[in-house]
């Protein structure tokens, strides 16, 4: 089989785990991951952060790595229909690229196509952005975002920080701490079969 080409949605300060380990697992395995930013070029880098629960109420957040984009943000527009699924990021990233009209777009597209749509953390953000995408739909995600998945028609599922959800072609996990489980069914939804011997 041959390898799938997924989309991945960031922005500056986006949780560098969920850059990271998400394109180098998946790359690893023969899939090509193509990772853009509103406005970047391909060669540019971005600002990551590093979230983490150290006994707080909540995350604490402190600055990561760069970040390399490896594909220029209007060729990937112009090239949507090549893409096999589309993958969200979470931490800051979200927040403010979910605001703008071609990432909404994009979102859009896969929706539409019936393609693959992974989320993690706060990347689910951005599927609000486009509440046609989440109606009737469930689906994880840091827990905080919970009130803005219910409030556009979506069904937030409260999993365990390990865990994944898949509800027919989306995956979705609460944070980092679940990449294993999320890249796992994301594998299983791209066709992807892993054997040991």
């Amino acid at each position: 089989m041959s390898g799938k080409k997924i989309l991945m949605l960031t922005g500056e300060f986006t949780e560098e785990y969920e850059i990271y380990v998400y394109q180098q697992g998946m790359e690893a395995v023969g899939h090509t991951v193509h990772v853009v930013c509103p406005d970047k070029k391909a060669g540019d880098l971005i600002k990551t952060s590093l979230h983490d629960f150290e006994g707080d109420q909540t995350y604490t957040e402190k600055p990561g790595h760069f970040a390399e984009i490896n594909k220029t943000f209007s060729e990937a527009e112009a090239e949507l229909e090549s893409y096999d699924a589309v993958y969200a990021a979470g931490g800051r990233g979200p927040e403010y690229i979910r605001t703008d009209p071609r990432i909404q777009a994009m979102v859009r597209h896969f929706h539409e196509a019936g393609k693959p749509i992974f989320t993690i953390c706060h990347g689910v953000q951005i599927l609000m952005a486009v509440p046609e995408v989440l109606k009737g739909k469930e689906v994880a995600g840091l827990g905080a975002c919970a009130p803005e998945v219910t409030a556009v028609g979506g069904i937030y599922i409260d999993v365990a920080p390990k865990d994944a959800h898949v509800h027919g072609t989306m995956v979705s996990a609460k944070g980092w701490t679940g990449l294993a489980a999320f890249m796992r069914e994301c594998l299983k939804v791209l066709g992807t079969e892993i054997r040991h011997t």
